[in-house]
């Protein structure tokens, strides 16, 4: 999510940038969009079976399921006596594949 800031330098002059996500936006790959505006919460084993309280995404079927995550970012640069901001969104697509999982008891 950021903040991540960097310098570069070269011939006496320095600019210096800083980036930021705004938001995620994840395509479930199920018909299920989810936006994120923070780094959600770790799962931790007191939750159990609870949905997640800010970014999560339960499927209800099984099968494979095509996820693309897009992130929005926003980066202010100054440097020279000027200043900017730009907008890049970066995109990521994987799979995830959602089985069943069944209990054995003895």
């Amino acid at each position: 999510m950021g903040p991540i800031t960097q310098s570069a330098s070269a011939g006496g002059y320095t600019v210096t940038a800083t980036g930021r996500v705004e938001r995620f936006v994840w395509d479930m790959g199920d018909g299920t969009t989810v936006v994120c505006t923070t780094p959600g919460t770790p799962y931790e084993d007191r939750f159990g079976d609870m949905d997640s309280p800010d970014c999560g995404h339960r499927y209800t079927e099984q099968g494979h399921h095509p996820v693309s995550a897009t992130s929005y970012w926003v980066i202010t640069w100054a440097g020279m006596g000027q200043s900017g901001t730009i907008e890049m969104d970066l995109v990521r697509d994987g799979q995830i594949v959602m089985g069943e999982a069944q209990v054995l008891s003895q």
